[in-house]
Parts: C-alpha cells; sequence; structure tokens
C-alpha cells in the first residue's frame, strides 16, 4: 500500500468513526473511546466466555463427575438466564448510588469468581444456586454499559460504539470453543483437577484484570468523572456537548421513578422494539443452521467437524452487518432506511427459507445472508438511548435500556421452544411465518420510533442543540455543532 493509498484509507476511517469534527475533538472522543470502550468490549466479551466457560465444562466431563442428564442441563442453563433477567431493574437502580467505575467492575469480580467457584460444585443443587447467583452479577454488564456510553456519545457517535460492544460479544462466543479445547486438553489432570474445573478456574483468573483496569481507568459519568486522563476544560465540553440532567435525573425514589418510567411512551415503544428486535435475529440466535445441517437427510459431503465450523460464517456475517448498519446510522443519519433495508433482506430470506423444495445450497445461503439480522443492534439500542437522554433523566433511560434487554431475553425463554423446537429440523413452517409476522410489525413499529424521536426532539427542542457555545469556544472546537433538530431525527 503506498503512503497516499495509506492517508486516504486513515482518512476514510477517521471520518467514519470520529465524523466531521475539529482536532481537539478527535482527541476527546479517542480518549473516551480507548477507555470507555476497551473496559465495555472487554468485558462483554468475557461475559460471553464465561457463559461460554459452562457448555464447555458440561461436555468435558462435567455433566459425568455430577451425573446431570439432559433436562438438568437446560435448567442450569435457564438458572442463569432467570438471574440475567431478575437482576436486570435493580442493577440499573443501584448504578445511580454506586459509582459505574466501582460497581461494573465489582460484578465483574463477583461473577468470575462465580465461574471458579463452579469448579467447586459437587452437585447439582450447589451449581443451580452458582448459575442464579452469577447471572444476577452478569447482568449489569449490557444495560450498564450501554447506559454509561450514552451518557458520554452525541446522537451521531452512539451506534458505531454500541455495534462494537456488541460484537465482542460475539467474538466471545466465537472463539470460547477454541479456547476452551485448549484449556482442557493443555491442562486435564494436573494438580489434581478435572479439564472441566480447569476450564472454570482458568476462564475466572482471566476475567479479572479487566475488572482492575476498570476500577483504575472507567470514567463514570460526564457530571462526576475523575478521570485522571480528562483535563477540566475537556470535563465542562463532555459534560456541555450533551442534553442538560434535570434535579431529580438520578432520583430513584420508588414512586418517583415509577412514575417517570411508566408514565412515558418511551418504556413501552422501547420495550416493545426490543422484543420484536430480538424475535428478528431468531435464525442465528437459535442456531437453525446447525440443526439444519444435522437434520437434512439428503446432505452429502459434508464433514462433522465442518458441520460444527459452518456456522461461524453467521457471525461473521453479522459482524459485517452491524458495522455496516453502524456506519450508515452515524454517518449518514439513515436510522429508518436502514432499518427497512434489513427488514427487507429478512423477508427474502424468509420466503426463500418457506419453499419445501428448497435445495441445500438455497437453504445455506439463505440462512447465512438472514444474519444481516444482527444490523438491528445498533438501531436497537442506539436510538432509545439518544430518545431516552433527552429531558436528562438518567434513572428514567438506565431503567428503560434495563427493561429492554429483559424484554428480549424474556422472549428467548419460550421463542424458540414454541417457534423453533428442534424436533421440526430441518423445516420449520411455523417459525418462517412468525418471522414473516415479525417483520411486519416491526415495519410499523419502526414508524412508532419515529414518532417518539420526533415527539422528544420537539417536547426538548434545547436538548437536540447539543453543545454550550461558551465551552466551545473557549476549547475552540469549531465544529462540535450539528445544528438543529432535524439533524438528529432519522431519515
Amino acid at each position: 500500500m503506498t503512503a497516499k493509498s495509506s492517508s486516504i484509507v486513515t482518512k476514510v476511517v477517521t471520518t467514519l468513526f470520529w465524523g466531521d469534527t475539529s482536532l481537539e475533538e478527535r482527541r476527546l472522543l479517542r480518549k473516551l473511546d480507548f477507555f470507555i470502550l476497551t473496559y465495555s468490549c472487554m468485558s462483554y466479551f468475557f461475559n460471553y466466555l464465561d457463559r461460554a466457560a459452562f457448555a464447555n465444562a458440561y461436555v468435558a466431563g462435567l455433566k459425568e463427575a455430577l451425573n446431570l442428564d439432559g433436562n438438568q442441563y437446560n435448567v442450569l442453563l435457564s438458572m442463569a438466564s432467570a438471574g440475567m433477567l431478575v437482576g436486570q431493574v435493580p442493577n440499573s437502580i443501584i448504578i445511580h448510588k454506586v459509582p459505574p467505575r466501582i460497581w461494573l467492575p465489582s460484578m465483574v469480580i463477583i461473577w468470575a469468581g462465580l465461574t471458579m467457584a463452579g469448579a467447586g460444585c459437587k452437585t447439582y443443587g450447589q451449581l443451580c444456586a452458582v448459575r442464579f447467583l452469577m447471572g444476577l452479577a452478569e447482568a449489569s454488564t449490557y444495560a450498564g454499559c450501554i447506559y454509561v456510553m450514552g451518557s458520554w456519545y452525541k446522537p451521531n457517535e452512539i451506534a458505531k460504539r454500541t455495534a462494537m460492544f456488541t460484537v465482542a460479544g460475539q467474538v466471545g462466543s466465537m472463539f470460547a470453543g477454541v479456547m476452551m479445547a485448549a484449556i482442557y486438553k493443555s491442562m486435564d489432570g494436573r494438580s489434581g483437577f478435572a479439564g472441566w474445573q480447569w476450564v472454570f478456574i482458568i476462564d475466572g483468573i482471566i476475567t479479572c484484570p479487566i475488572a482492575i483496569f476498570g476500577y483504575l481507568y472507567f470514567p463514570d459519568l460526564p457530571e462526576n468523572t475523575r478521570a485522571p486522563y480528562l483535563s477540566e476544560k475537556e470535563r465542562k465540553f463532555a459534560l456541555n456537548r450533551l442534553p442538560p440532567k434535570r434535579e431529580d435525573g438520578h432520583s430513584i425514589a420508588p414512586w418517583s421513578l415509577t412514575k417517570r418510567v411508566l408514565g412515558q411512551p418511551a418504556f413501552y415503544i422501547c420495550c416493545g422494539f426490543s422484543l420484536l428486535s430480538a424475535a428478528l435475529q431468531a435464525y442465528s440466535v437459535q442456531g437453525l443452521m446447525l440443526l439444519y445441517l444435522k437434520n437434512r437427510k439428503d446432505i452429502d459431503g459434508y464433514t462433522q467437524e465442518q458441520i460444527n465450523t459452518m456456522p461461524l460464517g453467521i457471525q461473521a456475517i453479522g459482524i459485517v452487518a452491524e458495522f455496516a448498519a453502524a456506519a450508515a446510522i452515524d454517518r449518514f443519519n439513515l436510522r429508518l432506511s436502514t432499518g427497512f433495508a434489513l427488514l427487507v433482506i429478512q423477508l427474502i430470506c424468509t420466503i426463500v427459507l418457506l419453499i419445501p423444495q428448497m435445495t441445500v445450497s438455497g437453504n445455506l445461503s439463505a440462512l447465512y445472508i438472514a444474519a444481516t439480522a444482527y444490523g438491528i443492534n445498533p438501531l436497537l439500542y442506539g436510538w432509545p438511548s439518544v430518545i431516552t437522554a433527552r429531558g436528562g433523566d438518567d434513572a428514567a433511560r438506565s431503567v428503560i435500556i434495563a427493561s429492554m434487554v429483559a424484554s428480549g431475553m424474556l422472549l428467548y425463554t419460550f421463542w424458540g421452544i414454541v417457534v423453533y423446537p428442534a424436533n421440526h429440523a430441518p423445516y420449520w413452517r411455523n417459525g418462517y411465518i412468525a418471522m414473516i409476522v415479525v417483520i411486519a410489525c416491526l415495519s410499523g413499529w419502526i414508524f412508532l420510533l419515529r414518532w417518539l424521536d420526533d415527539y422528544t426532539a420537539k417536547k426538548y427542542p434545547a436538548d437536540v442543540k447539543g453543545a454550550s457555545n461558551g465551552v466551545e469556544e473557549e476549547l475552540n472546537y469549531s465544529s462540535a455543532e450539528k445544528g438543529p433538530v432535524e439533524q438528529t431525527r432519522a431519515l
């Protein structure tokens, strides 16, 4: 690559990620990205790694050691999900009393410790308790980090960051199997521990350093940050370039907070959007390709190793789709257009899958392309983060985001069992019809979200305009302002 072409690539990447901002603002954003995204992405990566540790330990000897059956395995998975579901809203409330730089890393330490404790479990009941408590601790990660990112980043900055954050979890799930297999192979029998026990122990140990990083460098919120890498001027600018906070914005008085959350349409519209978006990703999340390959009778030429590794391509396509969608949203403000493009692609894939006589290559192609549904994630949490930030009620915003996460999790407690049962493989007619219904509902729901965006922009016009001119002039941030309401509205 020549120096000229390298310079062009650098400029394109810089523009896509940091926008057309001044040098000073890019410097601020780079600091925030390094410290906020490093912690958030790594904690979510290890979150997925710790979840995967259980599945790998189960097939590596845990099943035999504790004499577990298949039904007990499903219950153990459900215990972790139940803990995460129960812990969403409490975590989103506690974070307003305990600083994020203390609370979030502390939860990482706790779930890492519980992961290691899994190695010492002798009974099914003990493992159930450990799994539930792990879920409670892990519940803090996704909603908590999304809340903090929404507290620092502007509307045209948030989608790319949420995409990177979500992708970190997908990367964790992709590498989990390889890492855990290597641990089992090299450590089985050492120091009197079985391979499955070492999976838990090492996974817990390697998770702890990210918590230490969080304690030292996670910046909390703009209004109370003491981050040593931000100057006083940068702290003022970081605070003033975002919507102003209301006086009781961090109040978690039960009755007041309940009214502020349930008394606004954002709660219902955003949670509904989360439910439908979770259903849109069902082909990939429910692992239909693996079930299809294992149950299609006329498949020839595929080894068992190929069948196990082919679904990894779904994660790769999903990652590309998330970054492409995030770039379209942040750079070109195409929220509505991006959403509809994803829905059209999913509809075409579903029509292909619905044809009973479709060839193997046709079905596999449709399942691969359907992974573009992951592209809804930057829209799913980026857009509501922008909308709920208006008005300056941080406590309500964090509870709404946590409720969105809980809504998606709640759907998956029954959606796969009812709509995509394994015994229907390789053809899920009811599931494909359900997907068409989901696409139709989402097509209308996106307009509801657009209405909510317009409604809040008109209700809080001062919150849309951006930073204080005084701070900008002092720091010479010539392009920090992005203009009137229309700049933040979706196209």
